[in-house]
């Protein structure tokens, strides 16, 4: 069984943010890969979840649900534990303020980046051997535009046009990694340098 998590925060206010592109990206998954019969939402350990099947794999979803980004990781760490699943069989998607806007990066481990949600997750489950797909969301135009202010800011229309797409990609991305490993999905999907 295979975790994948999309971070971000709960509530209304947060959902077209920049720093909610993790749980949009596993919307888009979910509903690619629902069916005839969608998979039911469950809400456990804090967070949203969904298992369905993805190719022969099954999977789990997460998605916050009372939790704010920077403690992700608890909700993460309990649904690892419940189900047995190992850190190099999750994956964890969030966006990335160094990336250009719609720029995709996947990797099998690493730091946090300065990413309070990734660090939360490497810090409950003691590893940074994680695999990890960041989605860029490009970068403040401006040196005095605070760091937090802009991934809690809204996409423009602009941004939208070409968030919308890299969000497909990043699912199919994952779809890849799942039904043929994350070495097939890093050569096919990572942008170049």
């Amino acid at each position: 069984m295979k975790l994948i998590v999309g971070l971000g925060n709960p509530g209304k206010e947060y959902e077209n943010t920049r720093h909610n592109v993790g749980v949009r990206v596993l919307e888009v998954l979910r509903q690619r890969n629902a069916g005839d019969e969608p998979p039911a939402m469950e809400k456990k350990f804090d967070a949203l979840i969904w298992r369905m099947k993805i190719g022969e794999e099954k999977v789990v979803l997460l998605a916050p649900g009372h939790v704010f980004m920077n403690e992700m990781g608890m909700p993460v760490q309990k649904a690892a534990r419940f189900w047995k699943i190992q850190p190099q069989d999750i994956l964890v998607v969030y966006d990335d303020k160094e990336l250009p806007l719609g720029r995709l990066r996947l990797r099998k481990n690493g730091s946090a980046g300065g990413h309070n949600g990734m660090k939360s997750v490497m810090q409950m489950l003691y590893t940074t051997n994680i695999p990890r797909l960041r989605v860029g969301v490009g970068t403040p135009r401006s040196k005095d535009i605070d760091a937090a202010a802009f991934v809690l800011g809204k996409f423009t229309k602009a941004e939208e046009a070409v968030v919308e797409p890299a969000m497909a990609l990043a699912a199919e991305a994952i779809e890849t990694a799942l039904k043929e490993g994350l070495d097939a999905a890093m050569n096919r999907f990572n942008a170049e340098e």
